[in-house]
C-alpha cells in the first residue's frame, strides 16, 4: 500500500495518512493482524515528521482500527471494517446529496445526472 501526501490543499498531513490507511483497510489492502510500518519508518518513507505519523497512528488507534503491541509495533485490528465502510457510505451519501441538489439547481434531469455518472465511472 502506498500513501500519497498532497502538499497542496487544506487537509492536514496526518489526516491524509489516516484517510488513506482507512481506505486500505476497507479495500482489504491491509488485513486484520497485519503489521504497519513503524512510526519512524513511515515518517522516513513519507518524508514527514515522526510526530505527524504518531498522530495519525494515535487517531487510528482511538477509532479502534489499529492497536499497539508494546515492543512490536502497530497492527490492523480484526474488527471495525464493516463500521468503517458504513461510515464511508454515510459520507458519500452526504456528498451525493449536495451534488444532486446542485444538479437540480443547474436544471439537469435525473437522466442527465445518471449519464454523467456513468461516463465518469467508466473513465476511472
Amino acid at each position: 500500500m502506498k500513501i500519497i501526501i498532497k502538499t497542496q490543499g487544506t487537509q492536514a498531513i496526518y489526516e491524509q495518512i489516516v484517510e488513506q490507511l482507512k481506505n486500505a483497510i476497507i479495500k482489504q489492502e491491509l488485513c486484520a493482524g497485519q503489521a504497519l510500518p513503524s512510526i519512524r519508518a513511515l515518517a522516513g518513507e513519507l518524508e514527514v515528521s515522526m510526530i505527524t505519523t504518531k498522530r495519525a497512528y494515535s487517531e487510528l488507534e482511538k477509532e479502534g482500527l489499529i492497536r499497539s503491541v508494546a515492543g512490536k509495533g502497530f497492527y490492523v485490528c480484526e474488527h471495525n471494517k464493516d463500521f468503517l465502510r458504513e461510515k464511508k457510505l454515510m459520507m458519500l451519501e452526504a456528498r451525493f446529496s449536495e451534488i444532486v441538489e446542485d444538479c437540480k439547481m443547474a436544471g439537469l434531469t435525473e437522466q442527465d445526472v445518471m449519464e454523467m455518472v456513468r461516463t465518469l465511472y467508466q473513465e476511472k
